[in-house]
């Protein structure tokens, strides 16, 4: 490892910039921003990856013209699912593996859920992970006698056309993805059941427990909180993310869903995004009140000018440091803080109806005369430069496409003619029925019944539901393995959410 004072042009001593010797290395932190080398630690590395598919999501979706926003970045292993409305959400104390860290970080919820999740039947029930394939020996469809995952169930219902891969695959490297074996290995699972469904009715299962799963891990960090996530844009990312995009949507009463075309690499690509940034916090405790203001003014400076002497220290002119105080504020008694933006609500009155207002949102009640409590002050800052972003793309002339060519896909039950198109030969304007599938150089894009895909100005991918979700009709009282997992994971979810405002609303 190189000592600090081997990095050409950046000091050992505070992150200043010297004479251009040569590339400046920054790192990411799990807060969202960018810091020198030199004041990189482990603490800050945690989640520095999702934090910069949170930053690449917030920014794609700017641009596409949308701010309320949830992140849904679906790889191999796990999903990561983040939430958006104007401001980005930090934690300063978060448990992550079971350790509790105090340290800023982004909002982001993980569940086990990816394409490599291993699919279960036991006990009459259908499973979905939380074990993963991984890369080795990876799905059954890799040829190297791993598990069936949700990457085979998608090739099983034709979601994943194996021609359109490259061939890769099995011990020596040079092998297309496997169809055969997982329609094989689908039939045997559809024998072990014996309830009659054929194999790609089995598929079909495993694929709508594991958007239950992650449909779950969206609520909770959006309806858990008390947002109203049917309004929101759904931005899809990960190697995965664009085969899901739709039912996810579907499971939340979303509507609208962007991927951007570098969705596959949106965590590298919003770190190229992410902007120098530092915070500080201290301990205040004292009661929310007109004779705690003195020292609260005292206690934001000393942190202002230790946050703004770090970010200029790496070169950002000081008169162009953005940054913002924000308050921790408790009811006396409880544990849970909710951070208020002094900024914007500079009195105590104006921090008292922001924090009701929060905690109505989330916990659904406030008390009346309780005293509240500043437990911590935190200081924000940032570059405030912004790169310019290209605004001039005007309306285009929509027009529909026609398929070139029609693959065979199964979904909501039956197989359906599916037209197939080649990414790059979309254009801005293009316009696609569902159900389709979108074939890109880093992933494929399902449009599912029910739904249209357009190539925006910005040559993004916007899907959009154009009818409306056919209710299920009502089932018998056979006990249906499917549906047996998605209630218990629904009724599992249910208590967790009932556990935390417990927790959270406790004194």
């Amino acid at each position: 490892t190189l000592p600090p004072s081997a990095l050409p042009g950046i000091s050992p001593t505070r992150g200043e910039i010297g004479p251009p010797q040569g590339p400046r290395l920054m790192f990411m932190m799990s807060s969202g921003g960018l810091t020198a080398a030199d004041l990189f630690q482990g603490k800050d590395a945690i989640l520095s990856g999702p934090a910069g598919g949170v930053v690449g999501m917030v920014e794609t979706a700017r641009l596409a013209g949308f701010d309320h926003v949830i992140g849904f970045d679906m790889g191999g292993t796990s999903t990561d699912v983040a939430h958006y409305d104007g401001q980005y959400e930090r934690a300063f104390d978060t448990e992550v593996a079971g350790v509790r860290v105090r340290a800023p970080m982004m909002r982001i919820h993980t569940v086990a859920a990816g394409g490599g999740s291993v699919l279960h039947y036991e006990a009459g029930r259908f499973q979905v992970g939380p074990d993963s394939a991984g890369a080795a020996p990876g799905p059954a469809c890799y040829r190297r006698g791993g598990p069936l995952a949700v990457t085979d169930a998608n090739v099983m219902l034709g979601k994943l056309q194996p021609d359109f891969f490259p061939a890769i695959f099995g011990p020596g490297q040079d092998q297309p993805l496997d169809a055969d074996g997982v329609r094989a290995r689908f039939g045997e699972m559809a024998a072990q059941i014996g309830d009659g469904r054929g194999p790609e009715a089995v598929a079909e299962g495993f694929v709508t427990i594991a958007v239950e799963n992650m449909a779950n891990a969206i609520k909770k960090i959006s309806v858990q909180r008390g947002y109203d996530v049917t309004r929101y844009l759904l931005n899809c990312f990960g190697g995965a993310g664009g085969q899901h995009a739709c039912l996810v949507a579907d499971a939340l009463g979303m509507e609208t869903v962007l991927i951007h075309p570098f969705s596959g690499l949106l965590s590298a690509y919003g770190i190229g995004l992410a902007a120098i940034s530092a915070s500080r916090q201290q301990g205040f405790v004292r009661p929310l009140a007109e004779g705690s203001l003195g020292d609260l003014a005292a206690t934001i400076e000393t942190l202002r000018d230790a946050v703004c002497a770090e970010i200029a220290g790496q070169g950002a002119p000081e008169e162009l440091i953005a940054w913002a105080p924000v308050l921790h504020i408790r009811y006396d008694g409880t544990d849970t803080a909710l951070p208020v933006n002094f900024a914007t609500h500079p009195t105590v009155a104006k921090v008292r109806a922001a924090f009701e207002a929060a905690h109505k949102a989330q916990f659904g009640f406030v008390y009346d005369d309780k005293p509240m409590v500043i437990e911590t002050v935190e200081v924000q800052g940032q570059d405030g430069r912004v790169a310019g972003r290209d605004e001039t793309d005007g309306p285009v002339a929509e027009v529909d496409v026609a398929p070139r060519e029609t693959r065979r896909a199964f979904s909501e039950g039956a197989w359906h003619d599916t037209a197939v198109h080649r990414r790059e030969a979309l254009s801005p304007g293009s316009r696609i029925a569902g159900p389709a599938l979108v074939i890109e150089p880093n992933q494929t894009i399902v449009v599912e019944p029910g739904w249209q895909a357009e190539i925006t100005a910005k040559n993004h991918v916007l899907l959009r539901r154009t009818e409306k979700k056919r209710r299920q009709a009502a089932l018998g009282t056979a006990a249906d393995p499917v549906l047996l997992e998605v209630f218990n994971n629904l009724f599992m979810s249910i208590a967790e959410q009932m556990g935390v405002t417990l927790q959270n609303t406790a004194y």
